[in-house]
């Protein structure tokens, strides 16, 4: 019999049901097929019984953040035995990104960020004057794909920002010239990495805002920053994108760390596929072998 692994989507319901998802879950699948690899894909919402399969990754919970429970999923896929990877305690701390504090505190440099219980001007005025800044960005503390996410400055008024629990950062000007550099980890090496800018006036990376996405080769000191975030993370991780901006003093600093369901952007590197695949097996094999798969 073949190793069977399980690739969680958006909820057939929910609000990313008709996204780009399914574009991503073919550049994801086909490396696995093509290394032996039985795959199957399952909305995380309504998965059913995931007990038989040797591997399962949450890559694809896209709306994770608004569709449902995300804690109480993960909690009940751990109390069943499902085999998670990553891992239920990364899913379930990495999916609020006051996760931040906890790296920074650990020697991993990060964006500074202030998390509000609820987001007014007057929050942002006092972050403004505490980063000395003269201009912000707010999001929601669970979030994905820029949902919630405001540029704001003082004096401006107030408005489509989160609704809930907040975080707000100094806003950095490199991501309008430089951009956001993605660092893809794949079974604990490094595997391939991205550069992400934004449309001319822009400041949201992502493609549903048309960023501009290329291959990229990383420098010294951004793999030294990525380095330090995974060591900060202190996990056992299947795969990990470490996203980073430079500061205004041109160093690289962690914007977020995406454990859960991120774009490895495998179509951008032409061993990406392989890499992935090879960690994939490497995670799965060990317990199919248990069962004389």
């Amino acid at each position: 019999m073949s190793v069977r692994v399980a690739i969680l989507t958006p909820s057939a319901e929910g609000l990313w049901a008709d996204s780009r998802w399914p574009d991503v879950l073919g550049r994801m699948t086909e490396p696995l097929t093509q290394a032996g690899l039985k795959v199957e894909h399952r909305g995380w919402t309504e998965a059913g019984d995931l007990t038989g399969f040797d591997l399962v990754m949450p890559l694809l919970v896209w709306g994770y953040h608004r569709d449902g429970d995300w804690q109480a999923q993960v909690s009940a896929w751990e109390r069943a035995g499902v085999r998670l990877q990553n891992s239920a305690a990364v899913l379930r701390w990495n999916a609020d990104k006051s996760y931040l504090s906890r790296l920074a505190d650990r020697g991993a440099r990060v964006v500074p960020t202030r998390f509000v219980a609820s987001l007014d001007e007057t929050a942002l005025e006092q972050a403004a004057q505490g980063f000395g800044a003269e201009v912000l960005v707010a999001k929601p503390r669970v979030s994905a794909g820029a949902f919630q996410t405001i540029r704001w400055s003082p004096g401006q008024p107030l408005s489509d920002g989160p609704d809930g629990e907040a975080m707000i950062q100094p806003y950095l000007p490199a991501i309008e010239t430089e951009g956001e550099v993605s660092l893809i980890y794949l079974g604990g090496s490094f595997s391939h990495a991205i550069r992400k800018r934004p449309q001319p006036g822009d400041f949201r990376v992502q493609p549903e805002y048309d960023g501009i996405i290329t291959p990229h080769a990383p420098s010294p000191d951004e793999l030294e920053a990525a380095a330090a975030v995974l060591a900060a993370a202190g996990e056992d991780l299947l795969y990990a994108r470490i996203d980073l901006v430079r500061d205004l003093s041109g160093a690289p600093v962690l914007m977020e760390l995406e454990l859960v369901e991120p774009d490895l952007y495998l179509g951008y590197e032409a061993g990406a596929g392989a890499d992935f695949a090879a960690s994939v097996a490497a995670a799965a094999t060990p317990v199919a072998s248990r069962f004389g798969l």
